[in-house]
Formats: C-alpha cells, structure tokens, sequence
C-alpha cells in the first residue's frame, strides 16, 4: 500500500478512534501527538482513498466552516424564529466559527452563544481571558475531543460579532451530563458533547439568567448534540468510576 494511501491519527487519539478509522479498509499510521496548533500540520490525512491526500482540519479552514454554518439554515427552516440561545461545545473553535457564520447569514447574529468547555481543555476560555491565542500546556481534560491546545485565531474574532458567553465545566458534570442525556434520550456521546449538555443539565442557564447574561424568559434553547464516536459503555463506566460517580 501506498504511505499517501494510509490514513493517520495522532498517537494519542483512543483505542476507539484508531479502530474506527481502521475499520473503512484502509492501512491506518499512528504518527505524531496531540493535534497541532491551527495552521501547522505535518502530515496530510488519508480522505479515506477517494482521491488524494487531504488535511482535513475542522478549526478554520472555510470549507468544515461552510458544512457548520448550514445547521442555522436547517434550523432556521425548522424553527422560523430565532432561539432564546444556542449552546455547543469548543475544542478548536472550527463549530463556533461555521455557527456564527451561519448566524450571520440568516440574520440571527443577536441569539447569544453559550460555548461550553471543559476544564483542562480551555483553550477558548483562557484565550479570551488572556485577549489574545494563548497555548495550553497540556489537556488534561478527559473530553479529550475538545483537545486543541490552541484555539483557532478565527473563534476569537467572533466575539465582535456576536454575543459569545465562555464558561468551563469540571469533568465530572460533562461524564454526569453523559449519563443523564443517556438516561432521557437513549443516545450515547462523549464527554465532549456532554460539556455542552451540561450547561443544561447542571442548572448554568439558569444562573446565566440570574446574573442578566440571558433573558428571564427563554422561547427554546437549541444545543448542537456532536460527538459520539469515542465513546461506548464500558468507557462511561470507566470514567463513572474514575471521578468516583459510581
């Protein structure tokens, strides 16, 4: 096989990431680290051998921008009127940078952003608090898919133009967020998905709203449920028990 044929992922990417790319039939190569900072890529992806080698980053480049911003327009066509707030979860920033473009297009800049992160894995919320890119020394955070060190340039800029609320969530209410939404919906993500459902299950909207960051009266709320391939049962009860919740 061809080394421009194989697709990679980061040596520190799961058992079940690795296993899943592995799966599509091609050789898989298990190079590098972490994901690395937007911009500085070393090794091009495998786009599953349809055709040749593509990088495909999700933090800034326009195209993965263009595929987030038409959930507006889907919401938009479901919902007719904007929401009360919408919330999703940060790694790289690439989701909330298509989002706001989207918000944007749709006119519905004016609908605040709830973007959610874990602790350990704040890159957005450190770079705001800094006011400019600052590099994270490591995750530590086990929402390992929202692990970017550094946030994309392009996140920042969208606090200009939309109302942006940063907040940070410990591990334990992102895994607690999990199991809840497991429980009421039948439906399994990952600790990095949870960080977004935990602005709802952990009452933080509610406390938004008692600070004055969100209207007292909210119409509906929309949270961008995302991430569910690196995770299964046995992995939520390792985590369960590793923040000591069973």
């Amino acid at each position: 096989m061809n080394e421009a044929e194989r697709s990679r992922c980061c040596r520190t990417s799961s058992p079940l990431t690795a296993d899943g790319m592995g799966m599509v039939g091609r050789g898989l190569c298990i190079c590098g680290g972490r994901e690395p900072t937007p911009g500085k890529s070393p090794h091009p992806r495998s786009h599953w051998g349809w055709g040749p080698p593509l990088l495909c980053s999700s933090l800034s480049p326009p195209l993965p921008r263009k595929g987030h911003a038409s959930l507006v327009q889907e919401l938009k066509e479901v919902l007719r009127t904007p929401p009360g707030a919408l919330v999703l979860a940060v790694g790289g920033g690439g989701l909330l940078a298509g989002v706001v473009a989207g918000l944007l297009e749709v006119g519905w800049q004016h609908v605040p952003i709830i973007a959610m992160e874990t602790h350990g894995a704040h890159c957005f919320n450190a770079a705001i608090t800094a006011g400019k890119l600052v590099t994270l020394p490591d995750i530590t955070s086990v929402a390992k898919s929202l692990g970017a060190k550094t946030v994309a340039a392009r996140a920042l800029e969208c606090m200009r133009v939309c109302e942006i609320h940063s907040e940070v969530v410990e591990d334990a209410e992102a895994v607690s967020a999990v199991q809840q939404f497991l429980d009421d919906e039948r439906m399994l993500v990952e600790p990095a998905c949870g960080a977004a459902l935990a602005a709802i299950y952990s009452g933080l909207l509610g406390r938004l709203q008692a600070k004055g960051c969100l209207p007292p009266s909210l119409t509906s709320v929309v949270v961008i449920v995302c991430g569910g391939n690196n995770i299964n049962n046995r992995e939520l009860q390792a985590l369960k028990t590793h923040l000591g919740q069973v």
